[in-house]
């Protein structure tokens, strides 16, 4: 009894994030370290091209609709709309955006490291000349 209890232990220890900032769930079936949640169409296009310029295999999904309160039953059901938002994930579940940034492990495609700026689309060319502590 006590070796099963152990191995029911291990399994659940074995799916839990380190971390808030290193998690991981399936999405359409495969394991996936989570870049990004909620995330628009246009951020999905951009985190696609660069993480795969990265060599990182991406799986997106749309995310979950908001809860909504149960409709009554005079109403016509409604049709599901398609996803706003998006899960953005990597299959390589020992990926962590924050690691990867300021570990400066990620690469634009004109060859530039990834800053934080870059990353958040606050600069549309990554400047990486001067360290992100530095900047003003």
């Amino acid at each position: 009894m006590q070796h099963g209890i152990q191995n029911a232990a291990d399994e659940i220890i074995s799916d839990m994030a380190i971390n808030k900032n290193h998690e991981f769930e399936d999405i359409d079936g495969i394991k996936c370290a989570i870049v990004e949640k909620n995330v628009p169409p246009q951020r999905v296009a951009f985190l696609k091209k660069l993480l795969e310029y990265n060599r990182y295999t991406v799986i997106t999904a749309g995310s979950p609709p908001p809860k909504a309160t149960p409709a009554s039953a005079t109403e016509a059901p409604s049709v599901p709309e398609a996803p706003a938002t998006f899960t953005v994930g990597v299959t390589d579940v020992m990926f962590n955006a924050t690691n990867a940034i300021f570990g400066r492990l990620l690469h634009t495609p004109d060859g530039h490291v990834v800053t934080l700026a870059y990353w958040q689309q606050k600069e549309t060319v990554s400047d990486d000349g001067i360290p992100y502590f530095d900047k003003h």
